[in-house]
């Protein structure tokens, strides 16, 4: 391999890697939301994986059944991780032309 094939290959890798660093910044200020219990309890998170708000109806909250919140809340949270993950991995996607490249998503 030649000086200038390397040289144009790490140009592309470092074009790749800032593409990427860009897509990761704006998918972080894009918000998910998920629900349970019927839209008893909703959480958005955003592309990082941060949860960003939790809302819980006040008919939900029972002192004799915290179990069941607790689960409404596990679920809306999970739920809405799972979405940020995906929607991470479509921006992802996107840049890399659907190719999988390990340790991206």
């Amino acid at each position: 391999m030649s000086k200038k094939m390397l040289g144009d290959i790490m140009k592309q890798a470092q074009m790749l890697q800032e593409q990427m660093a860009k897509v990761q910044e704006e998918a972080g200020a894009k918000t998910v939301e998920a629900a349970s219990g019927g839209g008893m309890v909703s959480v958005v998170a955003n592309g990082r994986g941060e949860i960003i708000s939790i809302k819980i109806e006040s008919e939900v909250v029972n002192p004799q059944d915290i179990e069941m919140l607790q689960d409404l809340i596990i679920a809306a949270v999970n739920e809405a991780l799972k979405k940020s993950q995906e929607m991470m991995k479509e921006e992802m996607g996107r840049l890399t032309g659907g190719l999988k490249i390990p340790g991206l998503f």
